[in-house]
């Protein structure tokens, strides 16, 4: 019989669950005049893409948090700072969306992702402390984020903020 580590199921759907609920704002902008009228990039990747990429970033990074906290003594060990900082990771990963499609703030976007680039750097090393396996599970989705920002920035560096759509069109 196989034994199911709760904790681990946990930790690993936990990511998702704000990857589900930015997928809900997402799925409604991408089929908006506002996202149609973007100029993006011709190297970006296609829509569909995005979810299957989340999906499995947000699962492994879960996974990596479960085995910080099995190996660093939860929150009352090593692991707890590793563990705040992946939770502030996190938090700033679920509210990129709602600020580039909900609000459509695009420049504010770009320097958010900044702060989730410096939290998902400084996870993947105090993950590495604890266990190096964490530790190199978070390098897909920093490579992923790097680009991300470059996506974002490309984008708003494009689109002026509070132009009409027919202005972002001429």
């Amino acid at each position: 019989m196989i034994a199911i580590s709760w904790p681990a199921v946990g930790a690993t759907i936990l990511p998702n669950l704000g990857g589900i609920a930015g997928g809900f704002i997402t799925r409604k902008q991408i089929k908006s005049k506002w996202y149609d009228s973007l100029k993006r990039p011709d190297w970006r990747p296609p829509n569909w893409a995005f979810g299957p990429v989340w999906t499995s970033l947000y699962c492994s990074m879960g996974y990596a948090s479960y085995m910080v906290f099995r190996d660093g003594g939860g929150f009352n060990g090593p692991a707890k700072i590793p563990l705040m900082v992946y939770g502030t990771n996190l938090a700033f990963n679920w509210a990129w969306t709602p600020i580039f499609f909900g609000a459509h703030k695009l420049k504010l976007a770009l320097y958010e992702i900044q702060l989730i680039n410096a939290t998902a750097v400084a996870s993947a090393y105090l993950f590495y402390k604890i266990n190096p396996k964490a530790g190199y599970i978070m390098v897909p989705y920093m490579v992923w984020l790097g680009l991300a920002t470059a996506l974002n920035y490309v984008i708003a560096r494009d689109n002026p903020e509070g132009a009409t759509i027919k202005e972002i069109q001429d």
